[in-house]
């Protein structure tokens, strides 16, 4: 590889560092498939500039995470950071599935990985001080 191509990856990874923070693991479970809308809150101050862009897009319909790191052209661990960043302003929300938010005695009776999502981060909202167990991995 040339050096050029070597400076442009460094800074690739360089600008992902910062936009994280520094974090390498988001704080809610979010899986490659959870639907993301836009909720009521609003990003914190010195959010990254990723994030007024993630909050676009949602705004426009329900968007995956693997569509908005598209997107957006970053790493998909990034933006599960971001994202989770907007869950905890509440600036983004994980929708409840219609099988789920009506009582259907038809539905299949496994709880999608989207509405664990849910229900993982409005527990992590209502319970910040709670013992984190590690995920399976």
């Amino acid at each position: 590889m040339s050096a050029h191509g070597d400076a442009a990856e460094d800074a690739t990874f360089v600008r992902t560092y910062t936009l994280t923070r520094g974090r390498t693991r988001p704080r809610h479970l979010l899986g490659l498939d959870t639907v993301l809308d836009a909720g009521p809150g609003r990003p914190g101050p010195g959010q990254a500039e990723e994030c007024e862009e993630i909050l676009a897009l949602c705004r426009e319909h329900r968007r995956s995470v693997t569509e908005l790191a598209g997107r957006l052209g970053r790493p998909v661990t990034a933006v599960k950071i971001l994202v989770s960043d907007l869950l905890d302003a509440d600036a983004l929300v994980v929708p409840v599935t219609a099988p789920y938010a009506a009582s259907d005695t038809n539905a299949d009776a496994r709880p999608s990985l989207q509405m664990l999502a849910a229900l993982s981060t409005a527990l992590k909202r209502k319970w910040p001080d709670a013992i984190a167990y590690p995920q399976a991995g």
